[in-house]
């Protein structure tokens, strides 16, 4: 039998899309991904720089050489000096020499006046603490006292010594006439007894002229006693005087109307001022009392210098805590000799020069930096250039370049007096000229 057999047909499933197969990439190394971002933030950089930097500009013109107008003018020859302001009268405060043997130590101040403050004449401006020196006071009073107790005591022992040394005496001479009276009898007596009565005799007169030769000494040697207890009661009394005239001078007060200006010290390794509370040394400074009105500049010119100054010559006075503030003054004093200075320049020699100021101005206290312009010469009106323009050829010959219509020409010139910046024309030059500064160079 054949029988056809007929195929099952499955059921169609639809193919799912092929998956891509991976492609393995290596890794970048660190090195190259750092080496990537330096360039970038670089290249960022550059182009803010480009984006931001200002444009330049187109190169003006060269300017022509620089010119300064010949001008009439006063012309004055000035000296620098620098120095500190001072008082030429003032008063040193010191802490009081003491007198008494056991004052030898620091003191305390007990009340000290503000610094900068104006003071009077007789005003109390500083007290020093006295407590310790009035209490042992007190005890060298009693050591007086006791010292004197020992004078009247011995005195009156002394007394009573010396009545008994006379009234030994007198009984000595009454047993020496005694026995002179019972050796005058012996007429009737033995030898033996005669004999007896002249030793006793002679015993009760040496015995009276002994005692009698003995009071002149005993005197004497009372006398000694008391002169010893007199000088020790001098010498506590003097040790007292030292005392009391230390405890007046506790208190001090100022000796002129004026400014307090305290000293300094070094208090915890620091520089400060003395102030209330500090402790001191006797006859160490604590302030000065200054007079306002009579302020100088202390200063020094070198001494290839000095033969140019003398005394009153004007004198302009700068601050330099006080910038705008000017004054006036004149040369007070000039150093007779020449000082070196210090370390490496002592071979250098300045003399020192003292300037008084005309005016009085609260603002000038001593200490302050100053710098002085002493005016050595002062023409009233004179042709100037600076000497910047100047080239000179001889002692008072000297060429500069004007300028003209066709450029700068060089002219000869005739020097006057000058100053540390400008030099006077007596000729050769017209005011309102211009000149070339840094005329020594070539012709422009």
């Amino acid at each position: 039998m054949s029988a056809a057999i007929q195929p099952v047909e499955s059921p169609v499933t639809t193919p799912s899309p092929p998956v891509p197969a991976k492609i393995f990439t290596p890794g970048k190394p660190l090195w190259l991904k750092l080496s990537m971002v330096i360039l970038v933030l670089i290249a960022g950089a550059a182009a803010a720089y480009l984006a931001f930097r200002p444009q330049s500009k187109t190169p003006a013109a060269v300017a022509g050489p620089a010119t300064v107008q010949a001008h009439a003018g006063p012309l004055v020859t000035t000296l620098r000096m620098s120095g500190a302001t001072s008082a030429r009268n003032f008063v040193n405060i010191t802490a009081p020499l003491l007198r008494g043997p056991e004052s030898r130590g620091s003191l305390v101040l007990l009340y000290l006046v503000k610094s900068g403050v104006s003071v009077r004449k007789g005003q109390k401006i500083a007290e020093i603490d006295a407590q310790s020196a009035i209490d042992h006071i007190d005890d060298v009073k009693d050591t007086v006292r006791q010292a004197e107790s020992d004078v009247l005591k011995r005195k009156a022992e002394q007394a009573v010594e010396w009545d008994t040394l006379q009234q030994t005496v007198r009984v000595a001479k009454a047993n020496y006439e005694k026995a002179h009276l019972e050796a005058g009898a012996g007429e009737v007596k033995t030898d033996v007894e005669r004999q007896l009565l002249k030793l006793a005799e002679e015993e009760a007169a040496a015995r009276y002229k002994e005692q009698e030769q003995d009071l002149p000494n005993r005197k004497a040697s009372h006398e000694a006693e008391l002169r010893i207890l007199d000088l020790t009661l001098s010498r506590h009394k003097m040790h007292l005087g030292r005392h009391t005239h230390d405890l007046q001078r506790y208190t001090i007060f100022a000796s002129m109307d004026g400014l307090a200006v305290m000293q300094t010290i070094f208090r915890g390794g620091e520089l400060a001022q003395m102030q209330q509370g500090d402790q001191v040394w006797p006859g160490q400074g604590i302030m000065k009392v200054v007079d306002p009105k009579s302020m100088q500049v202390e200063g020094s010119v070198s001494q290839s210098d000095s033969g140019r100054i003398r005394v009153g010559q004007e004198v302009e006075i700068g601050l330099d805590a006080f910038p705008d503030a000017k004054f006036t003054g004149k040369v007070h004093s000039i150093g007779a000799l020449a000082v070196g200075g210090w370390r490496q320049n002592y071979y250098i020699r300045s003399v020192p020069v003292r300037v008084s100021m005309d005016t009085h101005d609260a603002r000038v206290i001593p200490d302050l930096s100053a710098h002085c312009n002493i005016v050595l010469a002062r023409t009233a009106e004179v042709l100037q250039v600076p000497l910047a323009a100047v080239r000179e050829t001889a002692e008072d010959r000297g060429e500069v370049w004007v300028k003209t219509a066709n450029g700068f020409e060089k002219r000869e010139i005739t020097l006057g007096a000058r100053n540390n910046t400008n030099v006077g024309v007596l000729g050769g030059l017209k005011a309102g000229e211009q000149i070339r500064l840094n005329g020594t160079g070539s012709t422009p």
